[in-house]
């Protein structure tokens, strides 16, 4: 966590906020956006799509190129006008194939980046995304600690050719 608003609540780093935000419940991150940004004129300066993308990695053997499969990749770039006269744009690319939900990642972005009115409510929501992103994390790690193998009464067996 880096920046700070105006109460001095921190914020996670930008390249963060599409993960925390997808972490909450579609419904009620977009019922957030739309009260947010209520009576603003929201226009795509692209249009959004949706569609699959190909994950291309290098191979770490003969350090070639080479494509893992398909992904569902949805993106969205809009500008915003703000009843004051703002004019802001901001974007979202997730691997999701929720056009809606891209869109209001898209909204959301660009009210943090500029802090536009209801700036703090989504702070809350990256608050709230954080939360959940550590119980999962948390889970996980109580998941991998399950699965460890003790090697160790591997080294006191015997030889059996020792006769």
């Amino acid at each position: 966590m880096k920046n700070t608003t105006e109460q001095d609540i921190p914020i996670p780093e930008r390249s963060q906020w599409m993960r925390l935000l997808s972490a909450l419940d579609t419904e009620k991150l977009m019922s957030q956006v739309d009260a947010v940004s209520k009576g603003w004129q929201i226009s795509p300066k692209a249009l959004p799509q949706s569609g699959l993308g190909m994950l291309k990695l290098q191979d770490s053997a003969c350090n070639e190129p080479f494509f893992l499969g398909e992904i569902p990749l949805c993106t969205a770039w809009l500008e915003i006008l703000t009843p004051d006269g703002r004019k802001t744009e901001g974007a979202a690319q997730i691997m999701n194939d929720n056009i809606d939900l891209v869109q209001a990642l898209a909204v959301c972005d660009t009210i943090l980046a500029n802090q536009l009115p209801g700036y703090e409510r989504i702070v809350d929501l990256l608050d709230q995304g954080n939360k959940i992103c550590n119980q999962e994390k948390q889970r996980r790690k109580m998941m991998l600690a399950k699965t460890r193998v003790d090697f160790s009464l591997l080294d006191d067996v015997g030889d059996d050719d020792e006769n």
